[in-house]
Parts: structure tokens; C-alpha cells; sequence
């Protein structure tokens, strides 16, 4: 029974060890402090562009599915049925800036980044076939001109005979 605790245990550090694993746990936190920063600046500055039209607060619109939509002090629903449509706005307007700052300040450089290594790498491969090829017709043209020689040198003997 030790021997299988063990080697569960073994496997389980080999789990968290793996390099992706890593990754994801890194890029879990950042995202969750990145969330931070787009929540504030979508309650900090978007919500009150939107609230020069309006109100301030984006989750305060909504329609009633079943009237009356009657709320009390604390603002929970009493009676009706209200569709929170401001809250989906609300969280649409986050997701699109969050998405949009990690295109344009992640993805689109790392795209540019590898796609120029792509191209040094794809330079580098086209210099070595190159070579290759050059080293190839050379040492082609060497074994013809062995051969030449060979056969100029058996047809002078097959002469002289």
C-alpha cells in the first residue's frame, strides 16, 4: 500500500511539474488581476459614458417581462418578472475590453513575434539546401570529371594495345 502512495504521489508532482500545468496556473492569476483592472475601468470610466445617456449605473436597465415589475428598498424583485438586460450589457462591455486588450497587447505581437521567427528559421533552412545543393553539383562534377579521366585514360591504353 505504501509502494502505490508513493508512486501516486510521484505521478501527482509530475502533474503540477509539467511545464503547461505551470503556464496555466501563471496565466490564471494574471487573468484574475486583469479581470480586476477591466471591471474598474469598465465601472470607472465606461459605465459613466454610458450614464451621460442614462443613468450611471448600467445594471439598473431593464424591461418588464410580466408587469408590474416592482422592486423593494434593498432591491430585490417583488413583483414581476424584470429582464436585467443592463447586467448582460455590463458584463458584455468587460468581456469585449478584456478580449480586445489581450488581442492587441498579447496575441497580435506574439503572432508577429513567431511569424518572424518563421521566416529566419524558413531563410536559415533555404541558406543550408543551398549549400547542400552547391556541395552536391560539385562533388557531381568531380565524379565526372573521374570518370572522364578514367575513360580517356582506358581508351589511350585500349589504343596503344
Amino acid at each position: 500500500m505504501s509502494e502505490k502512495k508513493t508512486g501516486v504521489l510521484a505521478g501527482f508532482k509530475a502533474f503540477l511539474m509539467r511545464g503547461n500545468v505551470v503556464d496555466l496556473a501563471v496565466a490564471v492569476v494574471i487573468g484574475a488581476a486583469f479581470t480586476n483592472i477591466v471591471n474598474s475601468v469598465v465601472k470607472g470610466i465606461i459605465s459613466p459614458l454610458v450614464g451621460a445617456i442614462g443613468t450611471k449605473d448600467l445594471d439598473a436597465y431593464s424591461s418588464c417581462l410580466k408587469s408590474p415589475c416592482q422592486t423593494n428598498a434593498k432591491g430585490e424583485v417583488v413583483s414581476g418578472i424584470p429582464i436585467m438586460w443592463g447586467s448582460v450589457l455590463n458584463a458584455t462591455l468587460s468581456f469585449l475590453i478584456t478580449a480586445a486588450v489581450v488581442y492587441f497587447l498579447m496575441v497580435l505581437p506574439m503572432a508577429k513575434y513567431l511569424a518572424k521567427q518563421e521566416l529566419r528559421r524558413k531563410a536559415r533552412e533555404g541558406v543550408q539546401e543551398t549549400m547542400e545543393i552547391t556541395e552536391l553539383e560539385v562533388l557531381k562534377e568531380i565524379r565526372d570529371a573521374l570518370v572522364a579521366q578514367r575513360n580517356a585514360g582506358g581508351q589511350g591504353r585500349d589504343a596503344s594495345a
